[in-house]
Formats: C-alpha cells, structure tokens, sequence
C-alpha cells in the first residue's frame, strides 16, 4: 500500500505518505498562545507521516481570526514546544502553516494600535466573527510601502527560525485562500506600481521571497508552500490564475523546496495537479476530497508523492491506521468546527 510507505521530502521524515492538513480550529487563547487542549489534538493525530500545524501568523498584523495562534512571542514559542515535544514523542513529524491574513482581519480581533496591512487598500467583501464585536466587516487595510513589504518578508524568515526554535520540523507558506501571499499574487488584489505589482512575475515577487528568505533561515529542506489555482475564497480574483499560478511554480521551482502541496482547483477543466507538475515538479501533497481509495489510486498513478486529508481527520484520530486496515471513518460535528472548548477537537474517539 503506497499511502504507508516512508516518504523523505527534502529534510522532512515521512513514516507514511498521509498528511493532515493545516486547520483553523480557533482553540488558542485569545492572545494566540496555544493550548493544553492543542497539545492532546495534534498528539492525538500523531500516527501521520506529516501533521501541517493550523495557519500561524508571523506577527500580530497578520493575525486574521479570534483565538488563532501565533509565532512571535516567548511565550508562545514555549507553548508549541509542548506541541511538538507530543507529537515527536509519538513519532510523528510535524511543521506550522505561517499565515499573514493581511487585509483578511479586524482591529476587534488584532492587539489595540496593529494596522491591518494589504498589497493595496481595498476592503474584501465580507465578515469575519470576532469575539468582542460579533460579526464584523473586515478592516480597510493600509496599503504597505515597499520598504514595509521587505519588513514583512523578515518577519517569515524570522517566524521560521521561531518554528525551529519551538521544535518544527519545518514551516509551510500559506499561499492561497486569500490570505497576504495570495492578495500579492492576484491581479484583482494587488494594484501596485513597484516591484511587487503589475506581471505575474512580480506579483509572485512577494511569496517567492518570503520563501527564499525562509529558505535562508532554516533550510530549502524544510519549508514547503501551499497553492490553490483558480481559489477565489475571501473576494479574491484573477484574470489568469493558471498562468500567474504556474508563473509562480516556476520561479518557486528554483528554490529546491522540500514540496508544494497543491490543492485541487475548484475551476473546472484546470487540473492543478497537473499544472503543478509541470511547472513545479514531483514532490507533491496532493488534497482535497481524497478518500483511502482515491489517494492510493492518485499515487499510484504518479499525480504525487503524498496526500493530505483535512476533514476526515476531524473525527477521525487515527486516520492513518484507518486507512491502512481498511476501517469505516467517523463523521464530524460541523457545529464545533471554531468553538472554543474540548467538545468536537479531541473527544473523537480512535477505532
């Protein structure tokens, strides 16, 4: 069975090739600091080749939702030392999504006085809940300066070492759902004039360095990007996502990253995996609506090296030994998906 065999993507471990996928759950305090409640979930799912932390912003600007956790402060670095000492001690691997929601965010959700920053000052449309005000529309970001664009680019390189420092195996770059990396890349979000604004290669500008950067700090080895073509998730657009997006991989190709985990388009007729292939290579996560069969058959026709589950490792603990012994999946409750306490995060119980 190729889903339980030991993978090595660039520096990064693999005992088998199921992964699970980065997942806001909203369980840390409200000043990002992960929870006891954190530790006993991801060491709950420790029986994965590779378990991708939840979206973790770098700094507090970046921080998008309520009870999202971060990566800046000591004290919050202790706090996921505890997380990946129970996910080690279990045998497990495990790296942090870094997360900048940019315009994504709400001055009711940030610290007093942090500035909602974006490629461009446009609002997105929507709301967005926070624990103070309700649901609240997202804040007019402030437009960053060139000079502020290459800060936050420091910060990703300064977050990784961070996520090292708090035991990570490695970092993942969120690059799709909206999110700052996103926003940069889109032409329906960034309408700069510098050198992070107008062609696709320089609206890609923005992740690849970030990604070089963090490259620099930790590793090419351990850092890996997330990309979604055709997303359109928080009022984001473009008028070309296939060919910005492959414009992206190409230039990410260069970086020798450890892998790109690609998510299947919601466009139809664009087959992201294939896109990600040419332009990227092998070293592939693959997800999105995979089940044991569909993610076997998906390895063994060489769309991948791996393939992540985020759902059905919701309800379902042990996934990976699921998957290998051929046992039903539990379903979840969709009610407790952000709420704050244990109910619906690590009451689901292994086979």
């Amino acid at each position: 069975m190729k889903l339980m065999q030991a993978l090595q993507l660039g520096e990064l471990q693999l005992a088998n090739r199921v992964v699970m996928a980065p997942m806001t759950r909203n369980r840390a305090r409200p000043d990002g600091v992960p929870t006891e409640l954190m530790v006993e979930h991801y060491a709950q799912r420790a029986g994965a080749g590779l378990i991708v932390a939840e979206g973790t912003w770098p700094s507090a600007a970046g921080q998008a939702y309520c009870r999202q956790p971060g990566i800046e402060t000591a004290e919050q670095i202790t706090a996921w030392r505890r997380v990946t000492d129970a996910v080690h001690a279990k045998g497990g691997s495990i790296v942090v999504q870094l997360m900048h929601g940019g315009r994504i965010g709400s001055g009711h959700i940030k610290p007093a006085g942090v500035a909602t920053v974006a490629p461009s000052a446009l609002r997105a449309a929507g709301e967005v809940f926070t624990d103070a005000a309700g649901m609240q529309p997202y804040d007019e970001p402030q437009a960053l300066t060139t000079e502020q664009v290459h800060a936050v680019i420091a910060e990703h390189a300064q977050a990784a070492r961070r996520a090292r420092e708090a035991g990570f195996d490695g970092v993942e770059l969120h690059g799709t759902s909206g999110y700052l990396a996103m926003q940069f890349l889109s032409s329906g979000t960034n309408f700069r004039d510098d050198e992070f604004g107008g062609p696709a290669a320089n609206r890609a500008r923005f992740a690849v360095q970030c990604l070089r950067a963090m490259a620099a700090a930790i590793g090419p080895g351990r850092v890996g990007l997330r990309l979604n073509p055709g997303n359109t998730y928080n009022d984001t657009s473009d008028e070309d996502s296939a060919a910005t997006h492959a414009e992206l991989m190409r230039q990410v190709a260069t970086l020798d990253l450890a892998y790109l985990h690609v998510m299947r388009s919601p466009v139809q007729g664009l087959d992201a995996f294939a896109l990600a292939r040419e332009h990227f290579g092998p070293r592939l996560i693959l997800n999105d609506g995979f089940d044991g069969a569909s993610a076997e058959q998906a390895l063994a026709d060489g769309q991948g090296l791996a393939v992540s589950f985020a759902r059905h490792y919701i309800g379902n603990p042990d996934l990976a030994r699921r998957l290998r012994d051929g046992l039903p999946l539990a379903r979840f409750d969709r009610r407790t998906l952000y709420t704050a306490g244990a109910e619906g995060y690590i009451d689901y119980p292994t086979a």
